[in-house]
């Protein structure tokens, strides 16, 4: 069963590479205002996968000149989140309930978060009302090493008619 996300993001899916990810940031940075402010990227967006990056620049740097924590926490969030919207039902919304990060070396350049659901997780998605799952996410930064460990416990509800 497909969402009106997932409908979106096939259509966009089908257009030219070189459109793809940029229409697809583009979407996703104008809906969700703080990710289009941190400049966060969609590099690969399907309902097996959601892939995001952000890049080392100025806007979101801290003192000692790398990712500032609370925006490696941003791409995760994104990842998750969205990766959650795949393929929750139309009638349902989700809500972050918390967030683990864990800090466990000073990254280098950019970050690029990847996420997916479990097939428990998504049939869970589609039977319940309401209910929360935790979703892992890895994070790598340009050395390929994960400068963050993270999960987020995500949880939805039916929307208020």
């Amino acid at each position: 069963m497909k969402n009106q996300l997932t409908k979106v993001v096939d259509k966009i899916n089908k257009k030219p590479a070189w459109l793809r990810n940029r229409a697809l940031s583009y979407v996703l940075g104008s809906t969700i205002k703080f990710v289009g402010t941190a400049g966060i990227k969609c590099i690969q967006l399907s309902q097996e996968k959601a892939v995001f990056r952000l890049d080392n620049r100025k806007k979101v740097r801290n003192h000692i000149g790398t990712i500032h924590a609370a925006a490696s926490a941003l791409v995760a969030e994104t990842a998750t989140g969205i990766a959650l919207g795949m393929h929750l039902p139309d009638n349902k919304i989700p809500l972050l309930k918390s967030m683990q990060v864990d800090y466990t070396r000073r990254s280098s350049g950019g970050l690029t978060a990847t996420a997916s659901l479990t097939d428990e997780q998504i049939a869970l998605l589609h039977s319940e009302d309401k209910g929360s799952i935790v979703v892992s996410c890895t994070v790598i930064d340009d050395s390929k090493e994960e400068p963050i460990d993270c999960k987020m416990h995500w949880a939805w509800t039916l929307k208020k008619q």
